[in-house]
């Protein structure tokens, strides 16, 4: 918790000399009868509750998931003309839908009217894919209100980078993009690059995928091979245990595997056994990479050029992920996520991260963690901007304080 409050003292720090407002830093400790009275309240709720990247405990989550009725506290207490509230897209699903029927009962309980829609910057001519869900209030009705419109992308990835940058990859990560080179270069030409998720550890296991690990016996596990091939006869429980994918030894709660993680194993285990003679140079590489998420590769490229220096390039916890250079994958908070560019060899700049949020100028953090900890969580500005024209309607939109509107229209 130390390293966390940490981490926002620093974000705290960046938003007073951007804006220079001090930040409160504790919304639990606030009074909704001491904030000033307000036209528009805009929130993003902490995501990480709802995200699919986290454990998806919602509104039971207890670090972060009660911030939404705080956000309730305070339009009950000021009767807020007008809300603007942004979360992950999963919120509107999670939970078998009824997260989002919590949501939906407490703002209209309020008496505001309200309306959602999933958006992305690429749907707006700003070339990065990202996904949030919006959710708009008003106490008045929405009959006349319409989302904005969507428009064809015209803006390229090229159009945001800078001409100069320094920030070149790592040798082990170079390495590693080289491996996978050679992997791709190794599959059948005439067949395309596998679309699902390339889990290494698969090729030559058979250790069963019907039951999970905890039911089978030392004695039955005897008769398997686990990652990489590696016969489990001879060894320990424990160390048995360690020669399995790391998934294969957590899924406890789990009487089988999802139908989903059946499927991709059983295409990995099939591309090993039509490929072997051809893979098992480059397999025996892939083993030796330092972290384990690098053993894995996602392909979203279709049937596109097979070199992986003409696309975007992700080191993710789910794998080594190659994407189309189309439009800029999200922006997230982990340092170690921060998109590659892959014809210039190098990380996206923090000073084009900002760009692609929309921000105009702003004074960004030394530290590389801070600063993408602050682009990740932060919510693209142009689409707010879209959003408050439409929900304020014009006249309330040119009342604003100027120093707002200067704000907004910094990324238009």
């Amino acid at each position: 918790m130390y390293l966390q409050a940490k981490k926002k003292e620093h974000l705290a720090e960046l938003y007073k000399i951007n804006y220079g407002v001090e930040p409160n830093r504790n919304i639990r400790t606030v009074n909704p009868t001491e904030i000033p009275d307000h036209d528009i309240l805009c929130a993003g709720f902490p995501c990480q509750p709802f995200s699919k990247a986290g454990k998806q405990d919602g509104l039971l989550d207890e670090v972060n998931g009660s911030f939404f009725d705080i956000i309730v506290d305070i339009l009950a207490e000021k009767q807020t003309k007008y809300f603007i509230l942004e979360n992950v897209r999963n919120i509107e699903s999670h939970d078998d839908f009824k997260t989002w029927g919590y949501i939906e009962d407490k703002l209209k309980s309020l008496g505001y009217n309200i309306a959602k829609q999933v958006m992305s910057p690429h749907q707006y001519n700003i070339p990065q894919h990202r996904e949030r869900l919006f959710i708009i209030g008003s106490k008045q009705s929405l009959a006349g209100f319409s989302w904005p419109e969507k428009v064809e992308l015209r803006h390229t990835v090229k159009d945001y980078l800078d001409k100069e940058y320094i920030s070149f990859i790592d040798h082990q990560r170079k390495h590693a993009i080289s491996v996978w080179q050679k992997f791709v270069d190794s599959l059948p030409k005439d067949k395309p690059i596998p679309g699902f998720p390339i889990w290494s550890m698969e090729f030559g296991a058979n250790y069963p995928i019907d039951r999970p690990i905890s039911e089978l016996t030392d004695q039955e596990l005897e008769n398997y091979r686990g990652s990489y091939g590696i016969s489990l006869s001879g060894m320990s429980y424990e160390e048995k245990l360690k020669n399995l994918p790391s998934y294969a030894v957590k899924n406890k709660k789990r009487l089988v595997y999802p139908s989903w993680k059946i499927r991709w194993i059983k295409a990995n285990r099939d591309l090993w056994s039509n490929n072997k003679d051809i893979l098992t140079p480059v397999v025996e590489m892939i083993k030796s990479l330092p972290v384990p998420s690098w053993k894995k590769f996602e392909w979203n490229c279709g049937e596109g050029n097979r070199d992986l220096s003409n696309y975007i390039i992700q080191f993710r916890a789910s794998g080594v992920r190659i994407k189309r250079a189309d439009f800029f994958p999200s922006l997230v908070t982990v340092s170690t996520q921060i998109p590659i560019i892959g014809w210039q060899g190098r990380y996206l700049t923090p000073a084009e991260g900002a760009r692609i949020q929309s921000f105009g100028p702003i004074e960004l953090p030394d530290s590389i963690g801070v600063c993408f900890g602050a682009l990740g969580n932060a919510v693209n500005v142009k689409l707010v901007e879209l959003i408050a024209e439409r929900l304020l309607g014009y006249n309330e939109v040119i009342n604003m304080p100027e120093e707002i509107l200067n704000e907004l229209h910094k990324a238009s």
